[in-house]
Parts: structure tokens; C-alpha cells; sequence
């Protein structure tokens, strides 16, 4: 799920996908951000991860699929607004706000399956959602790279998406593929000034 330098890696000239290369079966919890893929440089398209990794493919079975898909439905779409920038080392990305939505999807599936810890447990509890722009830069001219990338895309911000599903992918041993869409609860809208929901 893109490529991560720690501070630490980043002094030694690791990569974190080398020391936790995916594997055929993988498979994480992601949103789709279509509206954002023209601005990404990464290789793959503009997603917010909700969990990588989540269970092994072989252990999705009818009954998982059921859960997840309960899992979400309990959840009300929303809406993300990416209107800046922030870095990690080696990393440009889009902070999609609010942040509150997205962790309690997080938060639900780890319940569900608390084997599961995001990233591997690299990185403590977590990465904060964020929508990765680019990965490509080394310690030597991220700077210079990533200041660039961000002045040629500003103008392009800020960006309102809406969030009515999660996508779950499946890495095949070359490339991230879907495998399944779970829809949020839809919000009904109110009518105003009444507090009651249309009818019909």
C-alpha cells in the first residue's frame, strides 16, 4: 500500500516495503478518492486506507463478507475535503479532513479482528488517513521534488469528495485488484425547518 521511509529507514536507505513486501492473498480496506487521481504521481490509484493489512483472501469466506458488509452498513456515508498538504519522510500526501469517520471504520474492523494491526505494527498504532500523492523521492531530493509536486498542484485544491463505500483489494503478486464493495448507510437528508425525512 505505497511505499513509507521512516526517519529511521530513511538514515539507512531502506525502504518499509522491504521489510514487509506484500504478498499474493494480501488484501486491505481502502476508499476510493477518484476525484484526486489526476493529482497522484504513485503508481496507483487515489485511495485512503482504512486498514492494510486485513485478513489473508483464503480467509474470506461467505461469512466474513456478510460481517464486513454489516460492519459498513452501520456506518453513515460522508464527505472528505483534501485542502492540504503534509509529509511523511519519502512521502507526499493529501490530509483528508474530517479524520473521525475514516478511524472509526478502522477502529470497528480492528474490534472485529483485533489480530489485526495496521501496518504490521510498523508504525506504532498507526499513520494518521492520508491519500499518498507520491513516494518516489529519496532523503537527497525530496525537498526539492515534493515542493515542486505541491506548487504545481496546489491550484487544484481543495477537493470535496463524497464517501458512500469501502473497497476491499487483493494483491495478486503484481498489482492491487478489486475484490468487493461495501456501501455505507445512506443519510437521508432532512426537510428544513421540519426535523422530519421526505417522504416518498
Amino acid at each position: 500500500m505505497g511505499v513509507v521511509i521512516t526517519e529511521e529507514s530513511e538514515a539507512e536507505g531502506v525502504q518499509e516495503t522491504d521489510r514487509w513486501p506484500d504478498i499474493p492473498g494480501d488484501t486491505a480496506v481502502t476508499i476510493r478518492i477518484p476525484e484526486a487521481d489526476p493529482l497522484v504521481r504513485a503508481g496507483f490509484p487515489a485511495h485512503v486506507t482504512v486498514l492494510y493489512p486485513f485478513v489473508h483472501e483464503s480467509r474470506i469466506d461467505a461469512l466474513v463478507d456478510r460481517e464486513l458488509a454489516d460492519l459498513f452498513a452501520k456506518h453513515d456515508a460522508f464527505a472528505l475535503t483534501f485542502a492540504a498538504f503534509d509529509r511523511y519522510p519519502g512521502v507526499l500526501y493529501l490530509d483528508p479532513r474530517p479524520h473521525e469517520p475514516v478511524k472509526a471504520l478502522t477502529a470497528d474492523l480492528t474490534q472485529r479482528w483485533p489480530e489485526l494491526v495496521p501496518y504490521r505494527g510498523l508504525f506504532g498504532t498507526g499513520l494518521d488517513p492520508h491519500l499518498t500523492i507520491a513516494n518516489h523521492a529519496g532523503p537527497a531530493t525530496q525537498d526539492a521534488e515534493y515542493d515542486a509536486l505541491q506548487a504545481e498542484l496546489a491550484p487544484l485544491l481543495p477537493l470535496r469528495c463524497h464517501v458512500d463505500a469501502v473497497q476491499l483489494i487483493v494483491w495478486d503478486g503484481e498489482r492491487w485488484q478489486d475484490r468487493a464493495r461495501y456501501p455505507l448507510a445512506r443519510v437521508v437528508p432532512r426537510v428544513p425547518g421540519t426535523g422530519r425525512h421526505p417522504v416518498g
